[in-house]
């Protein structure tokens, strides 16, 4: 029977064992024992069978994780890492050779910013940035060497969104690996592999673990694609642990309510903000002023739980802002069941230049809110007297 993603979340297991067990076993292992000298050898000269030898290469709790994840995504398989930006990198060094090119979107995540611009052309590679607001200039800068284009919709921190099948039909022409970070919807909200994307990546330490407590990265896409890339993984390390896994495994049962209420919240919150005598502008997708508002409702079940907006008064009110929060949480993470409140501007983007920053829409006053699972009147009461404050 073919289940409802809602349903895969949650009973998509490992298969049980003799202990007749309901909740999923934690495999917590750093090794696997073989039946004879000879099963043992094949498993290390054939790469393809389906074995466990060692958790840095699989482990049936991991196995679940990205089980589950592919089936939510739409994807016939995945490999999990360590952290998000593992994935990333990992992603990037699979497909990305010397002499190579990758077109990407210029709002992305800070440390993404900085593999691109400080790693990548040590090793060779050449990068050029799009603006996500800008899809008309994408195909002007792919180039004969062009090998793959890396987005995240919605961005970070500045909730541009972008057409996911308009870049679709730009990468296929030009026979160009097509890379979609989903971190900020989830496959609850959004499945880019169903608009044509070839790849699509997670920081699972955000909404997949959803309360802040462990790390964990995820890719999935076509086996082809995976394969290589299981194999980069298992070579250089970046394994995701079986405890990590199974926490997230756990985890993913509850995504779907948690991202239902998330952006519930965020949708009222955003609405309460608005017209507030401190706040410049909100930015949210379900928002009908969001520029990118058609393209949200075509491609997302609903606008997530990431809230943006900025106050009036640059840095210094942003930062009285933050000081006067009594309930909220001043953190860089995000996608955790309690609400955070951080300044992308001194945080998570400031290694970039004041003129970069700019040209992602991330002014000095930007303030970006993490809804969580509190009650969302206590959540506006909260913002509400920090701005009075600010």
């Amino acid at each position: 029977m073919a289940y409802r993603p809602e349903t895969q979340a949650i009973r998509l297991q490992t298969a049980r064992t003799q202990e007749k067990e309901h909740a999923t076993p934690l495999f917590l292992t750093s090794s696997f024992v073989y039946d004879s000298a000879e099963d043992m050898a094949a498993a290390f000269s054939d790469d393809t069978l389906d074995v466990n030898i060692y958790s840095r290469f699989s482990n049936p709790t991991v196995d679940e994780f990205i089980n589950k994840v592919a089936a939510l995504e739409g994807a016939e398989d995945g490999i999990a890492t360590g952290t998000g930006m593992a994935a990333i990198f990992s992603t990037f060094m699979t497909f990305l050779s010397k002499g190579d090119h990758i077109v990407s979107a210029s709002a992305v995540f800070g440390s993404t910013h900085t593999i691109l611009t400080k790693y990548l052309p040590k090793w060779g590679i050449d990068f050029s940035y799009f603006d996500m607001t800008r899809p008309e200039t994408i195909e002007a800068l792919i180039k004969p060497n062009t090998r793959m284009l890396y987005l995240e919709t919605p961005s970070n921190p500045g909730l541009d969104i972008i057409d996911l099948e308009y870049v679709s039909a730009i990468c296929k022409k030009h026979n160009v690996l097509f890379v979609v970070d989903n971190c900020f919807a989830t496959p609850a909200v959004q499945q880019p592999i169903k608009f044509g994307a070839d790849l699509v990546l997670h920081s699972a330490t955000k909404f997949m673990d959803g309360q802040g407590r462990v790390l964990g990265g995820v890719v999935v896409g076509r086996k082809e694609l995976i394969n290589p890339l299981y194999l980069f993984v298992r070579n250089t390390g970046p394994s995701m642990s079986a405890f990590n896994a199974w926490v997230l495994t756990k985890s993913l049962e509850t995504l779907f309510v948690r991202m239902d209420r998330h952006a519930e919240s965020a949708m009222k919150v955003a609405q309460g903000l608005q017209g507030h005598a401190k706040v410049n502008s909100v930015k949210y997708p379900m928002l009908e002023n969001h520029p990118q508002h058609a393209i949200a409702k075509k491609q997302m079940r609903n606008g997530g739980a990431i809230v943006s907006f900025e106050i009036k008064g640059g840095v210094d009110a942003g930062r009285k802002f933050l000081n006067a929060l009594q309930m909220i949480s001043m953190t860089n993470n995000l996608g955790d069941s309690r609400t955070i409140a951080s300044h992308p501007a001194s945080t998570t983007h400031s290694k970039l230049t004041e003129t970069e920053r700019s040209s992602v829409g991330i002014t000095a006053g930007l303030i970006r809110v993490s809804v969580g699972l509190e009650h969302v009147d206590d959540i506006l009461e909260d913002l509400r007297q920090a701005l009075d404050k600010s």
